[in-house]
């Protein structure tokens, strides 16, 4: 019997079965691989696109429901807020039982109040856009407002007096945050606010469309409530304007309505 023959045939086949085990191997190793990175070469993205998309799904909810990017797109708010200023609008603010309070700074959704409707778009479009404006990457929806509270429900809101200042429950307020060279108002107006509801107003009186341009108009100019989104608490960007965006301490000093007395002139 040829036994070194054997011997070799024993030893190639024991090769052929190491070599097996070590594809399989190869291969079980090459899969796993695949799955914790992501998948094949072809797709390296796949881990890093979850994770992106991940985060920017976090983002939108923290945007949601704690605090809000919102690009200032006009100048009826100088000079407290400036064109193109991203502000950071705080959610929780009024979540609480809080309501606002005259000098605030909110944002609110005007439809019904400063628009009768909002405007139609395609959903895809509108998907889109609402996501951008919702990181502060884009300008707010065309129903979207930023203004100072200047009146809560019940107060009595006038111009002007002999001084041509506004007064609130028969206090002349001086608005010292107002645009330099502006007045107080230009149109005459004498409201109680209903309750439940606000009178606002642009701290750039000649650039600004708020409470006194809607008096004639079905929601009487004020805005309920309900429709406010958020109080501007800080402007986050540009870097060289950060800065906490503070209630106006003339307006927060008004009496409240029920030690005047006064009623609708």
């Amino acid at each position: 019997m040829d036994t070194e023959a054997q011997h070799t045939e024993r030893d190639s086949s024991s090769g052929s079965e190491e070599e097996s085990r070590s594809v399989r191997s190869g291969r079980l190793t090459g899969r796993v691989r695949e799955r914790f990175s992501g998948g094949p070469a072809g797709r390296p993205w796949r881990g890093p696109g979850l994770i992106g998309l991940l985060c920017a799904v976090l983002l939108l909810l923290f945007s949601h429901f704690v605090v809000q990017p919102f690009q200032i797109p006009s100048s009826s708010m100088e000079p407290t807020l400036q064109v193109g200023d991203r502000v950071l609008v705080n959610k929780l603010a009024y979540r609480f039982g809080s309501e606002p309070r005259r000098g605030d700074v909110v944002v609110f959704d005007g439809t019904g109040s400063f628009v009768r409707e909002a405007p139609e778009q395609d959903p895809f479009t509108g998907l889109l856009h609402g996501a951008g404006a919702a990181l502060g990457l884009v300008e707010p929806a065309d129903t979207d407002f930023v203004k100072r509270v200047v009146g809560v429900g019940g107060d009595r809101v006038t111009c002007c007096d002999k001084g041509g200042r506004v007064k609130v429950n028969g206090v002349p307020v001086n608005e010292g945050y107002l645009h330099p060279g502006d007045t107080p108002s230009q149109v005459p107006f004498d409201i109680v606010v209903p309750r439940d509801t606000l009178w606002v107003m642009g701290d750039h009186r000649s650039q600004s469309r708020d409470s006194r341009d809607h008096l004639g108009e079905p929601g009487g100019g004020v805005v309920p409530v309900d429709k406010v989104i958020g109080r501007a608490d800080w402007i986050g960007w540009p870097v060289d304007r950060w800065s906490a965006v503070e209630p106006a301490p003339a307006l927060s000093g008004v009496p409240e309505a029920r030690t005047t007395g006064g009623g609708h002139g």
